[in-house]
Order: C-alpha cells, then sequence, then structure tokens
C-alpha cells in the first residue's frame, strides 16, 4: 500500500503547563485536499508549525511519503516537499512578482554566493532559468499575474498576493501544499476564483495534495475529500463535511446550529 504524503502521528507539542496540540493523528494522500477547521486559538497554525519545523513536537511524529521528518529544520522539510504559506503575507513588497516566485526556488538552486562569484556565467544561466520557470508558474496559477509580472509585490490586492504566495509555493516543487486560511479578506468572488486556481495546480500537478486551514464554510464545502475539526488542540472529528457538519459536537464548538440548517 502507498504511504501517505504526509502523516502526523499522535503529534503533540507542550509550552510550559499549555498543551497546544494534544495527539493529533492526520494524514494526506496522493492528489488529496484534507481542510482543517476549528474556532480561532484551537490549535490550527501550531499544528500547521509543528509540520514544516517551526515547532519541534513534544510528542509524536511527522512523516512524508513514509519517511520520518520530525524535529527536522525547517529548510529541510522544504526541500523534503512540504510548502506553506500563512495567515499574514510573507512576501516581499518591494521586489517583483517574478523575484518573488525566484526566491521560493532556493531549494532548488544549486550556485551559491562563492560559486556566483566564481563563476558568474553560470550563475546568470540559472537566474534566466529561475525567472522563465518563475513565469510559467505565474501564468500557470493566473495569466493576470503574469501580465504583471514586472510590477512590485506590494501593489497587489489581497486575493492576488494570495495566488501569489501559491505560485511561490509551486515553486519548490512540493509534493504537498500547506494553505493557512487563504481566502482571508476575499469576497465570494474571489473565494470561488482561488477554489478553482486550486484545481487547476492540482490538474497541472497530478499528484499535488493540500492541507488547507480555513474558515470560510463555502469553500470548506466545495472543496476538500475530508475535513477534520480541531478544539482545544484535539481532533474532534474527521469525515466528509456533509457528515461533519451535522454533528451535534462539532455544531457547538464551531460551526454553530444555523450551519447545521442551511
Amino acid at each position: 500500500m502507498e504511504p501517505a504524503v504526509l502523516e502526523t502521528r499522535d503529534l503533540g507539542v507542550r509550552f510550559g503547563g499549555l498543551v497546544a496540540v494534544a495527539g493529533i493523528s492526520l494524514s494526506v494522500g496522493k492528489g488529496e485536499i484534507l481542510c482543517i477547521i476549528g474556532p480561532n486559538g484551537a490549535g490550527k497554525s501550531t499544528l500547521f508549525n509543528l509540520i514544516s519545523g517551526i515547532y519541534r513536537p513534544s510528542s509524536g511524529s511527522v512523516h512524508l511519503n513514509g519517511r520520518d521528518i520530525t524535529g527536522q529544520p525547517v529548510h529541510k522539510i522544504a526541500e523534503a516537499g512540504i510548502a506553506r504559506t500563512f495567515q499574514s503575507s510573507r512576501l516581499f513588497g518591494d521586489l517583483t512578482l517574478v523575484d518573488n516566485v525566484v526566491i521560493g526556488m532556493h531549494t532548488q538552486t544549486k550556485t551559491g554566493v562563492l560559486g556566483a562569484l566564481l563563476r558568474p556565467s553560470r550563475s546568470r544561466a540559472e537566474l534566466d532559468g529561475a525567472a522563465k520557470r518563475a513565469g510559467e508558474l505565474l501564468q500557470l496559477v493566473s495569466p493576470d499575474l503574469y501580465k504583471r509580472r514586472y510590477s512590485l509585490a506590494g501593489t497587489l490586492p489581497q486575493a492576488d498576493r494570495r495566488r501569489l504566495e501559491i505560485a511561490r509555493a509551486l515553486a519548490t516543487e512540493p509534493k504537498i501544499i500547506m494553505l493557512d486560511e487563504p481566502s482571508s479578506g476575499m469576497d465570494d468572488r474571489d473565494t470561488d476564483a482561488l477554489i478553482e486556481d486550486i484545481h487547476t495546480t492540482m490538474f497541472e500537478r497530478p499528484g499535488l495534495s493540500y492541507l488547507i486551514i480555513e474558515h470560510d464554510m463555502r469553500l470548506v464545502g466545495a472543496m476538500p475529500d475530508r475535513v477534520a475539526v480541531i478544539d482545544y488542540g484535539q481532533k474532534i472529528a474527521e469525515d466528509h463535511f456533509s457528515k461533519i457538519r451535522q454533528m451535534q459536537r462539532v455544531q457547538e464548538a464551531y460551526l454553530g446550529q444555523k450551519a447545521a440548517n442551511a
């Protein structure tokens, strides 16, 4: 049986006397979308920080394609094939769209500072190739972004910033992309476009998986294969959204009674 692309096994972290994440087990298969929902402060972003290496787990483990990557440095985890975005934009606003995507290729490029000094022609050729690839990724995610590829990232509206972050995540050649509240600040039209963008990337990159933290129930209801619910650092439910939304414990924790009757 093929191993899950990403798996957490009883993953947990404690900060002093506070248990922020307690024994969470999740798995995301190849070409699958798993959404994580839960109230603010439930531990969702902390879980992402554990998976991506920002925090070191107090217990449990993280596996990528069956390989234990628990506690590895952030850059090693990125090289292994996990890309992520954050709730707040981490773009370089004073750099162009192309430059922002090229920066995302740091795990793929070979020329270091010394090599650039000693072999500038090789360094230039690699940079030119990276810029061309960045343009292709922008075109994939959004033809409109490609047209504005030499504009500064700081001039983009919120929805386009999210698209650029996805393009930069794709630049790492990931096996799975983790998106932290990607529809935050978007209206319904932008959210619909985001859903289409994600499906496009999966069509163009067969086998690419997504792990998404989200509050917009329109997106959660439309996209994922499964939904996991986290409350007080624990996973309290996991199933298809049509079943999740009917669970009383989930309604009490997050969705509210209205969502069940919608």
